[in-house]
């Protein structure tokens, strides 16, 4: 094998959040200010995706600041998609491939609060207008119709939403799974997917991983109850323009952050055999390799000490693996599984 790189550091690296809430929904900020906002903390990309209100801003995006269209979908085992604090729910985020699609799927009136009744006609609807049923049956043909009609979808915040293991390893074509959310780690401590991701690679479910805030900005930028800037994703493209981010979307060209940067993933291999794993980074304290093993493949350096780059050996029975690795301030960074057939 000649050195097989898996994530380049050629490629532009732009700073993203990929939930956010506005006041098209039940954000406190409108569109404007979050572009602002984010702007002034130094993304580059803003997906405002609000509650069943496919909405694009796209005409605020700038040369060196893009808005990404699309809302997040949720689906309810109350029959009108009535909230219930201790019921499981489904959150879907979609993400439109054209900058202009707003395309509303499977329209149903329980679902549409926030989208002033005079306005439901004019709606662009496509999809299976029924009730809306808490299945697994019914969440694939939910994901299945938003792809055909022009969206990529994550699966957001699996803690949160009370969701079961067995009925998550069952949803088809996810592109991404939310492994870190800001809103929800604030309020439970717990919104780390980390252990669900693996679970789902290890069933071979071929899907990236990202992070979000999830923000509504009900408090101010200043409060420790702040719903922005903690979690986010880094996406890999070759120029921040909708179309190069939407590609490196499609091909799993990203990862979760909430510091930490990955440069570069590549592998080699030796006259025995052997593959390494080689990550270059910003500068970290701790790392990790996960293969779908009980023991995991790490390191914890000595107190003041950092690396920008470090090898591993990968297991010959590995069918895929992941890198995470954390600063001296504990902040991480996971990127999405690789499997044999990517570096084989």
């Amino acid at each position: 094998m000649s050195k097989k790189i898996l994530l380049s550091a050629s490629k532009n690296q732009y700073k993203a959040n990929m939930h956010c809430h506005s006041t098209y929904s039940d954000g406190k900020l409108a569109p404007e200010e979050l572009k602002r906002i984010y702007k002034e903390k130094g993304y580059d990309i803003l997906a405002i995706t609000d509650h069943c209100v496919p909405k694009s801003h796209t005409e605020l995006s700038e040369s060196d600041f893009l808005l990404l269209t699309g809302y997040e979908a949720y689906i309810r085992p109350d029959k009108n998609g009535n909230y219930n604090a201790f019921a499981p729910e489904v959150h879907l985020n979609l993400f439109a491939k054209a900058p202009k699609n707003e395309t509303l799927i499977c329209y149903n009136k329980g679902y549409t609060k926030y989208i002033p009744a005079d306005k439901h006609g004019e709606l662009c609807r496509a999809g299976d207008e029924r009730t809306r049923e808490f299945t697994v049956e019914y969440i694939n043909e939910f994901i299945d119709t938003a792809i055909k009609n022009g969206y990529l979808v994550s699966y957001n915040h699996p803690y949160w939403s009370m969701d079961s293991e067995e009925r998550i390893l069952s949803y088809k074509n996810l592109l991404t799974l939310e492994l870190y959310n800001t809103g929800s780690y604030l309020a439970n401590n717990l919104e780390n997917a980390e252990m669900l991701y693996d679970k789902m690679l290890q069933h071979g479910i071929r899907l990236g991983c990202h992070a979000g805030d999830d923000n509504h900005n009900s408090k101010p930028l200043d409060s420790p109850y702040i719903d922005s800037f903690m979690f986010y994703t880094m996406i890999l493209a070759d120029k921040l323009e909708y179309s190069s981010v939407i590609n490196a979307l499609e091909e799993k060209n990203f990862y979760a952050s909430s510091g930490p940067r990955i440069n570069e993933i590549s592998l080699t291999e030796d006259s025995e055999g052997t593959v390494t794993v080689h990550v270059e980074c910003s500068p970290v304290s701790k790392f990790f390799m996960y293969f779908g093993s009980k023991a995991p493949k790490h390191v914890r350096l000595p107190k003041g000490e950092c690396v920008t780059s470090f090898d591993f050996p990968l297991h010959k029975d590995a069918k895929y693996f992941r890198i995470s690795v954390y600063d001296e301030d504990g902040n991480v960074a996971n990127s999405r599984g690789f499997f044999r057939d990517e570096w084989q």
